[in-house]
C-alpha cells in the first residue's frame, strides 16, 4: 500500500466574509502528483496555506507524512512555490538561494554546487549572478522554484508554477515537474493551465466555494463513457432524426476541425462523416451499430469520446456561483 504524504480530513477555514475552505477531505499518495483547481476565489491557495503552516485552520486536522501540519517536523517536509511572491530586488538570483538554504539550515559550507545544479535545473543558469531587479516575472517565478526545491523536500506545493511563463518556459517547467515526480517527488499542483494539470497528475480535485465538487482520477475523468463517436459512410441528412428516434439515443452530427471541409461537398448519399452519440450502456452501442449498417451505411469506426480536462472543468463550474478573486 502507498505511504500517504497528505493527509487531509474535514480541513476548515473560517473567515468573517464567508470565504475559505469547508471539510476538505483529500489523500495524496508519496510520489503522486496531484491536481488542485477551482475558479479565482475558490479557497485553493487557502488550503495550501494551511498546509504548508502559514494559516491555522479553524476545524480539521491535517498530516504531512504523519506530521501534523503547522508543526517544524511537517514544514521539514515542505517546498512552497507561492503565487504571489517577491524576491529581495538587491540580491541576485545565488544570494536569494543562499538566503532560503540558511532558513531551511542547511550546512553553507557545502551549498554552493547544490544552488548552481538548481539555477541550472529552472533556466536560469548564468544569470544567477544578475540581480533579481532585471529579472523578468518569468525568470523570478523559475527562481522561486529554485527556492521551493534548495532544501530537496519529498512534498513540493506550487500555486500556479508557470502562470508568468511563455509557451516555451511553460514546456520546460512542465519537463522539470515530470522529473521531480520521476525522483518520487510528492506535487500538489495548483494551476489554471488545464494542460498542465492534465499531462501531470493522476488524480485531481475541482474546489468552488471553499468544498470540493467533484475529483477523481485523470484517467477516469477525460475518458468518459457517456459520449460516442461512429464514422459512417454514405450518410444523408434525412437518415439522422430516424436513428435518434428509433433508437432512443441522442445523436448528432460531430463536426471534426480536424477534417477537411471538401468532404461536405460529396454528392448526398456519399458522405462520410461522424456522429455523436449520448450512451446509457453499452448495449446501445451494439444496437446502434445494428441499425447504422441495417440502413446501408457504412460503419468505418466506434470510439469513445476523450474528454479534454478544460472541457470537464467548465461543465463541472458551468452555472455555479463563485466568489471572485480574494
Amino acid at each position: 500500500m502507498n505511504t500517504v504524504a497528505i493527509d487531509i480530513q474535514q480541513l476548515t477555514k473560517e473567515y468573517d466574509n464567508g470565504r475559505g475552505c469547508r471539510n476538505v477531505t483529500i489523500s495524496v499518495g508519496k510520489g503522486e502528483a496531484f491536481g488542485f483547481l477551482g475558479p479565482n476565489g475558490a479557497g485553493k491557495s487557502t488550503l495550501v496555506k494551511m498546509l504548508v503552516g502559514l494559516t491555522a485552520p479553524t476545524s480539521g486536522r491535517a498530516t504531512l507524512f504523519g506530521e501534523p501540519i503547522g508543526s517544524l517536523a511537517a514544514k521539514q517536509h515542505v517546498g512552497y512555490l507561492p503565487e504571489l511572491y517577491r524576491y529581495q530586488e538587491w540580491l541576485t538570483g545565488e544570494e536569494v538561494v543562499r538566503l532560503h538554504s540558511r532558513l531551511c539550515g542547511m550546512d553553507q559550507s557545502t551549498i554552493k554546487p547544490r544552488i548552481k545544479q538548481l539555477l541550472d535545473q529552472v533556466g536560469i543558469g548564468k544569470r544567477g549572478i544578475d540581480r533579481v531587479k532585471h529579472y523578468s516575472k518569468g525568470m523570478q517565478q523559475r527562481l522561486g522554484m529554485a527556492c521551493a526545491l534548495v532544501n530537496d523536500p519529498p512534498i513540493l506545493f506550487l500555486d500556479e508554477p508557470s502562470s508568468a511563463l511563455d509557451p516555451i518556459g511553460r514546456s520546460e517547467v512542465r519537463e522539470l515537474l515530470k522529473n521531480l515526480k520521476n525522483e518520487g517527488k510528492t506535487i500538489f499542483l495548483n494551476s489554471h493551465l488545464l494542460e498542465e494539470v492534465e499531462s501531470l497528475c493522476e488524480r485531481i480535485a475541482l474546489l468552488n466555494n471553499g468544498q470540493i465538487l467533484r475529483h477523481g482520477q485523470v484517467s477516469q475523468v477525460l475518458y468518459t463513457q457517456t459520449k460516442w463517436r461512429f464514422k459512417v459512410g454514405g450518410f444523408t441528412p434525412e437518415i439522422l432524426p430516424w436513428l435518434s428516434e428509433t433508437s432512443g439515443i441522442a445523436i448528432k452530427r460531430y463536426m471534426n476541425p480536424s477534417i477537411s471541409s471538401a468532404t461536405s461537398v460529396l454528392p448526398v448519399g456519399q458522405e462520410t462523416v461522424w456522429l455523436e452519440a449520448t450512451i446509457d450502456n453499452e448495449e446501445q452501442i451494439g444496437w446502434l451499430n445494428t441499425l447504422i449498417v441495417n440502413q446501408g451505411m457504412t460503419l468505418y469506426n466506434v470510439e469513445p469520446v476523450k474528454e479534454r480536462l478544460e472541457e470537464w472543468f467548465m461543465d463541472a463550474v458551468s452555472g455555479l456561483s463563485h466568489r471572485g478573486e480574494q
